[in-house]
């Protein structure tokens, strides 16, 4: 039986793996009957990636310090990634269409930065000090993001503030600097440590009172004011696509990058209403959903 290796940087998504697992069976391929998985997680440490690499068929890769771990590790297994910015700039493929080599995979939009301020700024408007956290040891997806707050800050005329936070620890020390600052805003950059640390984020944001916008829906659903970004589960899914497709015999090299274009809009309205926000109808009705 073939063995797949799910290597993530974050911590057990259930939703995320049985897209995962969706995407395989449309290739014919069931976990445990005709395929094994074997899930490895970093739970937010990128320093444990080199070593939860194995000599595995496929290797299934989310984020760029892990494909990163995963291309360092094999020049042959074939590694299927999800990422967040573009892979030619950061240089794990040749081109989007033939990626060469042993690794393909599926890129969200990343470049959504700036579309979350105008969110926040459109619920927020009298903020004119905001602030966003990044997680400093993912340095290509924090470089993307800051770039494209700090553009669309400056074309809002908002002052913008750089919070690092790569630990439980530094991420309380962050709001407690957001607080001296007087920040009425936050941008929380999409990372998977920030994933496995949603619950603490969110309370914190709740505890200080803070709006915050961010990446995924599962924070607005953990009980986050408000989520813009790409749906994880069809990232997923077509992961495990690529994955079957390969298993039965498709080079990586072959296969197209793919763009997961689907992007949710989430709201919590019950948040806002704790926060005291009222939302403006006309960002009510672009919401893909709203919690209440």
């Amino acid at each position: 039986m073939p063995v797949i290796g799910y290597l993530d940087s974050g911590s057990p998504e259930p939703d995320r793996v049985a897209a995962f697992q969706r995407g395989l069976n449309e290739t014919g391929y069931v976990e445990g009957q005709n395929v094994a998985v074997e899930y490895l997680w970093a739970q937010g440490h990128y320093d444990r990636l080199p070593g939860l690499v194995a000599d595995l068929i496929v290797i299934v890769a989310r984020g760029v310090p892990t494909v990163q771990a995963a291309k360092a590790a094999t020049a042959t297994i074939p590694i299927v990634f999800t990422l967040g910015v573009d892979p030619v700039q950061f240089g794990l493929v040749a081109s989007l269409n033939r990626p060469g080599g042993n690794i393909t995979g599926v890129v969200l939009l990343a470049e959504l930065a700036a579309k979350r301020l105008d969110l926040l700024h459109e619920l927020i408007p009298t903020a004119s000090i905001v602030a966003l956290l990044v997680n400093p040891t993912n340095t290509a997806n924090t470089e993307v993001q800051t770039t494209g707050l700090r553009d669309a800050a400056r074309s809002l005329q908002l002052q913008l503030h750089i919070l690092p936070a790569s630990s439980a620890s530094e991420i309380d020390d962050a709001f407690q600097k957001l607080v001296e600052l007087r920040a009425s805003a936050l941008v929380v950059a999409g990372d998977p440590f920030f994933t496995s640390r949603r619950a603490q984020i969110v309370a914190r944001a709740a505890r200080h009172a803070v709006p915050a916008i961010y990446a995924w829906r599962e924070f607005a659903a953990a009980g986050g004011l408000m989520s813009y970004g790409p749906d994880l589960a069809d990232g997923s899914r077509l992961t495990g696509v690529y994955a079957g497709k390969i298993l039965k015999g498709a080079s990586p090299a072959d296969l197209p990058v793919q763009q997961a274009v689907k992007i949710q809009l989430v709201i919590n309205l019950e948040t806002a209403k704790m926060l005291g926000l009222t939302v403006p109808l006309t960002l009510l009705g672009r919401a893909d959903e709203v919690i209440e």
